[in-house]
């Protein structure tokens, strides 16, 4: 389990293209420290298994429903991505429950500077638009985030100055692709509900 506290803007150093995968080798002083063979790390919020780890870099093999669901087939080599180990038991939950189980992608649809702040509007797909609400929260990119406004096809974050220097949305523009996986929490609820009317 993650948080959605990011820890490092790391980068795609090779990409490997298999049959029906992938393999990423990408560099991350902070994460790879104490990492092992098995180990999970989250890359731009999905969830992987370090496969082999040597120095800051560290590689991982991403499957084709991973590629298919994700923004991950888009990396090359350079590209920055957001870093996260999981969560230790007893640590400050500081972001929100993230599993690193990618719901699907957005899109970055318009970005608002501020002086203290940016707002960022990205679009929502329709599946995944009965999860997300006001002031509720949702992964972006790895990056747990409170929605600001929920539009039936969109939702728009704020983002601080820390936000934007530290992580993947700092360098993002219109166009780009995000990952997004919504609060299961929300999921859990709605499923639990379904089946309860289903048997009165």
């Amino acid at each position: 389990m993650f948080t959605g506290i990011v820890e490092e803007l790391g980068e795609v150093t090779a990409v490997e293209t298999l049959d029906d995968a992938c393999r990423f080798r990408l560099r991350g002083p902070v994460v790879t420290e104490g990492a092992r063979h098995g180990d999970s790390i989250a890359v731009n919020g999905v969830c992987l298994t370090v496969v082999d780890h040597e120095g800051d870099e560290f590689t991982a093999d991403v499957m084709a429903e991973t590629l298919n669901r994700s923004s991950l087939g888009v990396l090359a080599v350079g590209s920055r991505v957001n870093l996260e180990r999981p969560t230790a038991v007893g640590a400050r939950l500081g972001g929100h429950i993230v599993q690193g189980h990618v719901d699907g992608t957005g899109e970055i649809l318009e970005r608002k500077p501020s002086e203290h702040w940016e707002i960022v509007k990205i679009s929502l797909p329709a599946d995944l638009a009965r999860y997300v609400v006001e002031k509720g929260s949702i992964t972006v990119d790895g990056i747990s985030l409170t929605v600001v406004d929920a539009g039936p096809d969109f939702f728009t974050v704020s983002l601080i100055p820390t936000t934007l220097a530290l992580t993947t949305l700092g360098l993002k523009q219109p166009g780009d692709p995000v990952n997004l996986e919504v609060d299961v929490i929300a999921k859990y609820v709605e499923r639990l509900l379904g089946t309860q009317g289903g048997t009165k």
